[in-house]
């Protein structure tokens, strides 16, 4: 499955994807500067969730684009692009 996303999309995308890089290199300096475990995870907390949602709104687009390109498709190919993108949005879950 390509990755054609609609320009807002993937611009949202990217800044959630910019804003977990972002942190997890404040995680890092974090853990470099000897400072309190409970921030630490805190911050590391923060990350994932930056990075789940980034995950999430590209496969919600996918999913959306798939549903409106659905009429084009075989059943046995959309079968298999079900199938493909239960298996990404179970990997997030």
């Amino acid at each position: 499955m390509e990755l054609d996303m609609a320009a807002d999309e993937l611009k949202a995308a990217l800044n959630r994807l910019r804003r977990a890089q972002g942190q997890l290199a404040g995680v890092i300096k974090m853990i470099e500067d000897g400072r309190d475990c409970e921030d630490v995870v805190t911050q590391l907390a923060a990350v994932s969730r930056a990075l789940d949602r980034a995950g999430f709104a590209i496969i919600a687009t996918g999913l959306q684009h798939c549903l409106t390109e659905q009429s084009e498709q075989q059943p046995g190919d959309r079968e298999r692009l079900r199938a493909r993108l239960e298996k990404l949005f179970l990997s997030l879950a």
